[in-house]
């Protein structure tokens, strides 16, 4: 009969941004080791509190599946003598299997006969393996930092309290630094402190419901979300959503009860962004916005008990905030009496990067570079805005307010940038250029942050891959991933048309002094190889959310240098794979490009003799070859990629017919050869939308 299983680890208040990933790794821990074992088993849930990790496993069988396997032993050969007699090979594996000679079994393989046992492998009780499955988990959570205590020899999170390990309602022996695994579990810490006894896994959350604890993320996450809300509407406004916040709040309580603050009003001459940075980086409060997004003298604090004395409580989240408030408007005051630009000569100081040099010696570079992208893209009457914007980008790095809120880096440039009478063009410029900061954030509005932004980016890409810290892994510390991202997502967002590896070029021409005696290991790819392969990874890895990953493959493969037209060739390619008549289309099209991979190369030089065409069907293909390359290549030039796929799909009959009648291997060479030409020339206008070799038919 089937059983639920129940982990409970019980600590002290564990970090919020602990939480959920400590419950992933629980969660593929025990289901990876179940899997193995063969133990079956239903749903899985986890729950999570900062006092608590737990993992609910539903309808666990009793015991592993048994299974029989076949093993094998050594090559027939080597298993019997010229007379036939088993060897002491033959006799050893048999004797390894508990079976006679004669019992083995003779299996055919791709290498040869060898002899063979048939194992039946019976599966382990549950309660047996869940003993090591639970042993596995609780001590393979990855945590991002751990501690120890007292003279325990074990790291956690923080302290572990107590362990609760349930199959029905047994316990199993588990024990985690100096804590045996049991029954006993912990409601709220002030509202319902005493021991709580659970006799089955199916009471855990009903129990600790009853004990003021909301052990569901997502139920305590919308419970949470709902009455923010309503204390918003109450306040006279509305939330300000957040959900990274939300998230955090939420992880950092095991029952969420609001309490609406203010603050004095004159701090609304703050920047709304310094406000919002005060109150949620430090004190996790909400804010409070009127109908037309205005921020309002409002706040909601979430607290982990409900309140006794409303006005008491108030008064120290509002004591502490006010304090919060204050510093931010002296540093607000003191940052604007130094004007942006006087600014610009500490960032000498700065460093960016010990090899790259100072963030003045980066403001240089993706400035000169964010002018010859400007170029490129038609957007050269920019140039004044783009200096003026790319001297002073970094320069609210050396504020007060940014050194205390690193995240309102390009806000406080912009405010600043207003507040000495820039044009505002270039305080925009200054903000945007950080754009966008996450993959769910908007893109520039306008074109000089943007083009400002793709070349900081492109600088950091290009110089961090030349000193030969690329990412490695999940490793990527400057955040080289979100930057090559941020950098597609603005190229194909603003619609700008330049050669990407043209600008890598021109990136690592200006990163010359600074990366030109950095030692590379034999057989690395250049910087510039290496910076277009993570594009494509990128592009890739981007485009296969969306598109089937072998079109993706196919379209990559024909090049993506423009990176506009590469999506546009992307978005032809998928609007017509998918159609049922493509299967043999692509077929066909497969075998003109695996005949020009195997032949091609060395015969591709020089064009096709239309005198040594013979045959008819040769004759009609070039015929039609020549008539449909001038028109997609006026399509590919006019962007009309659909336009130029069909031009192309015209030309399966004719390809058909060539390959039916048509003997390209010939014996005589040179018809051989110019046969082969006029295939390579075939793939060669393929090529300009996609690698259709690259296809997979039965996708």
């Amino acid at each position: 009969m089937a059983s639920d299983l129940l982990l409970e680890i019980g600590a002290e208040e564990i970090p919020a941004s602990f939480i959920v990933p400590a419950l992933e790794d629980l969660k593929r821990i025990i289901t990876e080791r179940a899997a193995e074992a063969r133990l079956k088993h239903g749903e899985v849930r986890t729950y999570g509190t900062p006092r608590r990790l737990a993992v609910w496993v539903k309808d666990v069988g009793e015991r592993g599946e048994d299974i029989t396997r076949e093993v094998l032993g050594p090559s027939a050969k080597a298993a019997f003598d010229k007379d036939g007699k088993p060897t002491k090979a033959a006799e050893k594996f048999a004797e390894s299997q508990k079976l006679s000679v004669d019992a083995l079994l003779r299996v055919q393989t791709p290498k040869g006969e060898y002899l063979g046992a048939k194992v039946e492998e019976k599966g382990r009780p549950a309660a047996d393996i869940l003993k090591d499955v639970l042993h596995a988990a609780v001590h393979g959570i990855n945590f991002r930092k751990t501690m120890r205590w007292g003279d325990v020899d074990q790291a956690f999170a923080r302290p572990v309290q107590w362990l609760v390990t349930l199959l029905g309602g047994e316990v199993l022996p588990v024990v985690l630094g100096d804590v045996k695994s049991g029954r006993t579990t912990y409601g709220h810490r002030f509202l319902s402190p005493a021991a709580i006894e659970i006799s089955k896994p199916s009471d855990y959350e009903a129990a600790l419901e009853k004990a003021n604890v909301v052990a569901d993320i997502s139920k305590r996450r919308a419970q949470l979300l709902e009455k923010v809300r309503a204390a918003a509407q109450q306040a006279g406004g509305k939330l300000m959503e957040d959900e990274s916040l939300v998230d955090q709040v939420t992880n950092l309580v095991e029952l969420p009860n609001p309490v609406v603050g203010s603050f004095e009003e004159r701090h609304l001459e703050l920047p709304p962004e310094v406000l919002v940075q005060e109150m949620k980086s430090h004190q996790r409060y909400f804010s409070v916005v009127d109908g037309n997004g205005k921020l309002l003298p409002r706040f909601i604090a979430v607290s982990n008990t409900p309140v006794r004395d409303v006005n008491l409580s108030l008064r120290g989240y509002q004591r502490v905030l006010r304090a919060r408030l204050a510093d931010g408007r002296f540093f607000f005051d003191e940052d604007r009496k130094t004007p942006l630009e006087a600014r610009t000569e500490k960032l000498a100081r700065v460093v960016w990067q010990g090899q790259l040099g100072s963030y003045a010696e980066k403001v240089e570079r993706f400035r000169s570079l964010s002018v010859k992208l400007a170029g490129w893209t038609g957007h050269g009457g920019l140039q004044s805005t783009l200096e003026r914007a790319a001297t002073l980008a970094k320069a609210d790095l050396v504020t007060g307010m940014v050194g205390e809120f690193p995240e309102l880096q390009g806000v406080m440039g912009r405010e600043y940038a207003r507040a000495g009478g820039e044009p505002e063009a270039v305080a925009l410029a200054i903000f945007e250029h950080y754009l966008p900061r996450t993959a769910e954030d908007s893109l520039p509005t306008q074109d000089a942050g943007a083009l400002i932004g793709l070349a900081d980016r492109l600088d950091t890409l290009c110089g961090i891959f030349a000193i030969g810290k690329g990412p490695s892994g999940a490793a990527d510390p400057f955040a080289l991933r979100r930057a090559c991202l941020s950098v597609i997502r603005i190229v194909l967002g603003r619609g700008y048309r330049f050669s990407l590896s043209q600008a890598v070029d021109a990136a690592l021409e200006q990163l010359g002094p600074k990366i030109a005696n950095v030692k590379r290991k034999a057989g690395d790819p250049a910087p510039r190889e290496q910076v277009l392969e993570f594009f494509r990874g990128r592009l890739k890895a981007l485009w296969t959310e969306q598109y089937r990953t072998d079109v993706v493959e196919a379209v990559l493969s024909a090049g993506y240098d423009d990176l506009v037209a590469a999506h546009k060739r992307l978005q032809a390619l998928a609007s017509i794979v998918g159609q049922a008549d493509f299967a043999p289309l692509a077929a066909a099209f497969k075998r003109v490009v695996n005949i020009v991979e195997k032949q091609g190369k060395d015969v591709s030089r020089g064009g096709v003799d239309s005198n040594r065409l013979t045959d008819e069907a040769e004759r009609q293909l070039h015929s039609a070859y020549i008539q449909a390359r001038s028109r997609v290549t006026d399509q590919v030039k006019a962007d009309d990629f659909s336009g130029a796929l069909k031009e192309i799909t015209g030309l399966k009959p004719t390809v058909d017919t060539f390959f039916d009648k048509v003997m390209v291997m010939a014996e005589d060479k040179d018809l051989r050869e110019n046969r082969i030409r006029l295939l390579v020339e075939i793939g060669t206008l393929f090529n300009q939308v996609a690698d259709f070799s690259k296809i997979q038919s039965e996708a």
